[in-house]
């Protein structure tokens, strides 16, 4: 089985390599880039899988992968990445990639992923894949504030006077006085005991 590794940090190929050919029966070699790879490809082909790394310089997204599938050799190409995140990782298998593979794999899994991708099927991990998309969730009562307002509120919070929170966010105090009069407002409001208690009530802060 023969594989080639392309991805643009040395350590992580040179590691890459070492586990591969430490099974039986598997041949690594590695690129720097694509065009490299392209280049091994021609020179040193047929691969039964290529992986290559999502994040490196001249992939540009999607593209890169879409340059080495569109050889129409028999290879198999996979991505692998350490920040991508699952919605690549769909985008990539709809495409017809071999599979996608999390840099945070353990060494014995992702040796198992690749044999598995070579002999034919395509590969994602479960857990990857399945994981629960975190998603921000906006308060409707901090929608109401400016950036600037939170930062205010925030303060209040702490118990910090104008002097302090002048202070920490870099203004001067008549600047303070007037953003809390807005703040005021926005929270139906009367003082700065009230506006700390409406977000404290709200989970704000």
């Amino acid at each position: 089985m023969r594989v080639l590794i392309v991805d643009d940090h040395d350590l992580l190929r040179d590691t890459l390599i070492s586990f591969m050919s430490a099974e039986g029966g598997m041949e690594a070699l590695s690129a720097c880039d694509i065009d490299d790879a392209l280049a091994c490809i021609e020179k040193q082909g047929p691969f039964d899988l290529i992986l290559l790394d999502y994040a490196m310089p001249g992939m540009n997204g999607l593209e890169g992968l879409k340059r080495v599938m569109a050889l129409g050799t028999d290879q198999r190409v996979a991505l692998m990445s350490g920040l991508a995140p699952r919605e690549v990782a769909e985008e990539a298998l709809a495409l017809g990639a071999a599979g996608f593979l999390p840099k945070t794999l353990p060494a014995k899994r992702l040796v198992n992923a690749v044999r598995f991708m070579a002999m034919g099927e395509q590969y994602a991990p479960v857990d990857f894949m399945t994981a629960e998309t975190e998603t921000a969730q906006i308060h409707p009562l901090a929608e109401k504030l400016s950036q600037r307002e939170l930062q205010m509120l925030e303060g209040l919070c702490a118990g910090k006077s104008n002097k302090e929170i002048a202070r920490d966010l870099d203004l001067t105090e008549p600047t303070i006085k007037l953003h809390m009069k807005t703040l005021y407002r926005k929270l139906d409001a009367h003082n700065r005991t009230q506006a700390a208690l409406i977000a404290k009530e709200a989970g704000l802060f």
